[in-house]
């Protein structure tokens, strides 16, 4: 399958906010929507025709799903591969079972980056407290364990900035013997990150660079454009470009790149093979967001421009941030997304809010 027409249906494997997104611009353009997930009512079930309530274990559920799907895509990387080999005889997964094998494992994306001229912080594999000690003493301190999967928004890493703190580490992660990375600090002024759409054919099409700001370790705000000098802007999307091409992408994917001091140009810190928080401020702030462009690009039609309409900001609005919606609402130049979700809890992202400028 090249392309698909209007009509035809796309299945998400996971259907929180992300997965919401993608389902209104896949109704926008005349898809019908199926969606996978273990939660019963996740966001994206709002305008799914059918949702699949079961866990990613659960092989007849899956091969049910597919077998209704024209196209599978998926919204987040903590997937099981198992599950993409259960669906694959029956549709085409994009952007494609590589992308989430080697994003799922923090030691083959760093290797991965590096092969592809993309760059990352140093880092040594840790399977016991003594090659811990061994990768402090290559690495040299501060450093950060992480474990290999699963982590996201700060989980799974713990910070090392003495030696005392070398058992301690161990003691927070070494649980997970063989699964665990150290990773070296760099020396960077600020995060951005790049959004590339890639297509069946192989254009692609980028958004960004975009500033990004955390907070306790999850984004809090993306400006457009990053202030970043245009050739670093030029070196982020080359390598972000790169990337997509070397794990043959069909989709949108996201790199994120740490902005090195003094003119060191930038060095590739992860990669999200799925639509991205930071790419968020497109829905308003582009002729055609992420979220329309990856549907785009999974069904085989052309992608949209991705040109920046003016300045944007997008701010995460994050655990009790989505009391502010009424009073954001107020503001007629505020562009506020509500996901939906019942409960605000301490660092669950519950809706966002993006301002597009006329003035820098």
């Amino acid at each position: 399958m090249t392309k698909l027409s209007p009509g035809q249906t796309i299945g998400i494997l996971g259907a929180g906010q992300l997965g919401r997104m993608l389902a209104q611009s896949a109704v926008q353009l005349g898809f019908d929507v199926i969606t996978f997930a273990p939660e019963k009512r996740p966001p994206a079930v709002q305008l799914a025709s059918a949702h699949f309530n079961a866990a990613f274990t659960d092989a007849a559920a899956l091969e049910a799903f597919a077998a209704d799907a024209d196209v599978i895509t998926y919204e987040f990387e903590n997937i099981p591969l198992s599950a993409l080999d259960t669906v694959a005889p029956h549709a085409p997964i994009r952007p494609g079972r590589r992308c989430l094998e080697v994003a799922q494992d923090r030691l083959f994306e760093k290797d991965f980056l590096n092969t592809v001229g993309a760059g990352c912080a140093p880092y040594r594999s840790v399977s016991s407290q003594q090659e811990l000690e061994e990768a402090v003493e290559a690495l040299g301190l501060p450093a950060v364990l992480k474990t290999r999967r699963f982590g996201y928004d700060g989980k799974g890493q713990t910070f090392l900035r003495t030696q005392a703190d070398i058992a301690l580490a161990w003691d927070a992660l070494g649980n997970a013997p063989g699964e665990l990375i150290l990773e070296g600090f760099v020396d960077f002024e600020r995060e951005v990150s790049v959004v590339v759409a890639r297509g069946v054919n192989g254009k692609a099409r980028t958004y960004g660079p975009v500033w990004n700001e955390h907070s306790n370790h999850i984004l809090h705000r993306s400006i457009m454009p990053a202030p970043v000098s245009d050739d670093c802007a030029d070196e982020a999307i080359t390598k972000a470009l790169n990337v997509a091409e070397a794990l043959e992408a069909v989709g949108v994917i996201c790199v994120e790149f740490f902005v090195l001091k003094d003119g060191g140009g930038v060095i590739a810190n992860e990669i999200a093979p799925r639509v991205h928080n930071s790419g968020h401020w497109t829905i308003e702030g582009t002729p055609a967001s992420q979220f329309e462009n990856h549907i785009r690009a999974i069904t085989g039609l052309p992608l949209g421009l991705t040109d920046a309409l003016g300045p944007v900001e997008m701010h995460n609005l994050i655990g009790n941030e989505i009391d502010d919606y009424e009073t954001l609402l107020a503001d007629p130049s505020a562009h506020v997304h509500h996901y939906g979700k019942p409960e605000a809890r301490v660092g669950r992202k519950m809706g966002h809010v993006t301002w597009v400028r006329s003035d820098p």
